[in-house]
Formats: structure tokens, C-alpha cells, sequence
């Protein structure tokens, strides 16, 4: 009877250790993790724990089905990792850019239009998701995006390796 109650409190410790152990919440990330690149000039901003939470659920609900993991299902050559995202014309590697990518995405050489096909605010009839989507959302979701290299590592954007 101990040994089957000692075996009960094993797996429950253990199962309790590697819920806390493997998911970071928000609170638990540091200033200086929390610290993204806010416009083109190189100023940053810190990330509050509930924009935090609030860009994450705001990225899996609106951007997820495409772009899960960082990757863009679409075109595998383009992704959400920091890279990719500074060498896109306009660069798009900090919050200010994301945001105004979000409202008229453009292609990666920044050319041609293609709010028709990616959702954005300026399609938002067509993409229902992004109605109700305020600046603040998308800054969330931006800041999500720029955030997730340095709790992720190499996966964010790191395609069929890692996903």
C-alpha cells in the first residue's frame, strides 16, 4: 500500500515539475528579454508580462494556422526569425515596421500589394479575424514576434527541423 501510494506521488510531483519546468509564463521573463526593438531608429521598448501573454494568444488565434512556430507555411524560404526579418524590404524587424506590415503587408522585396492574400487590417473584410484587431493588438502581436527568438532559440523560424 506505501509502495503504491510513494509510485502515486512520484508521477504527480513529476507530472506538476515538468508543467513548471517546460512552459515560461510571462512573469517569469525577464526586463531584458521582454526588451524589443520598437522603431527603425533602434529605440526599444520593454514589453509588459500582460502584453506578453496577450500578443502570444493574439498570434496563435490570428496568425497561427500560417506562421506556427515562426515559420510562414506559404513560402518555407520566409519566415519570422530575425534574419529573414531584417533583410525584408522595408526591414521588418521591429515592432513600428511589424505593425504597419500587419495593416498593408507588402512581399518580401516590399514591391507589390498582397493584403488580398495575407491578412491584414486593409483586408480585414476578407479576413474576419483582423476586424476587431486594435493598435494595441498589433503591437502585442508584433512584439510576440520579436520576442519569440529569445525564449524559443533557434526554433522560432527553424521549420520542419524542429516542427
Amino acid at each position: 500500500m506505501l509502495k503504491k501510494y510513494s509510485q502515486l506521488f512520484s508521477l504527480v510531483f513529476f507530472g506538476i515539475f515538468s508543467v513548471f519546468v517546460t512552459s515560461v509564463s510571462a512573469i517569469d521573463l525577464d526586463e531584458a528579454t521582454r526588451t524589443v526593438v520598437a522603431d527603425g531608429s533602434g529605440k526599444t521598448i520593454v514589453l509588459t508580462p500582460e502584453q506578453v501573454k496577450r500578443g502570444k494568444r493574439l498570434f496563435n488565434a490570428t496568425c497561427g494556422a500560417c506562421h506556427v512556430g515562426g515559420v510562414s507555411k506559404t513560402n518555407p524560404n520566409v519566415g519570422l526569425d530575425p534574419e529573414a526579418l531584417s533583410l525584408a524590404t522595408p526591414r521588418r524587424d521591429n515592432v513600428a515596421a511589424l505593425v504597419d506590415y500587419l495593416k498593408n503587408p507588402t512581399t518580401y522585396d516590399g514591391l507589390e500589394s498582397i493584403a488580398e492574400t495575407h491578412p491584414s487590417i486593409k483586408s480585414a473584410d476578407i479576413y474576419p479575424r483582423m476586424r476587431s484587431l486594435t493598435d494595441e493588438d498589433l503591437k502585442a502581436i508584433s512584439g510576440h514576434i520579436l520576442l519569440s527568438p529569445k525564449v524559443q532559440g533557434e526554433k522560432w523560424g527553424g521549420g520542419k527541423i524542429y516542427y
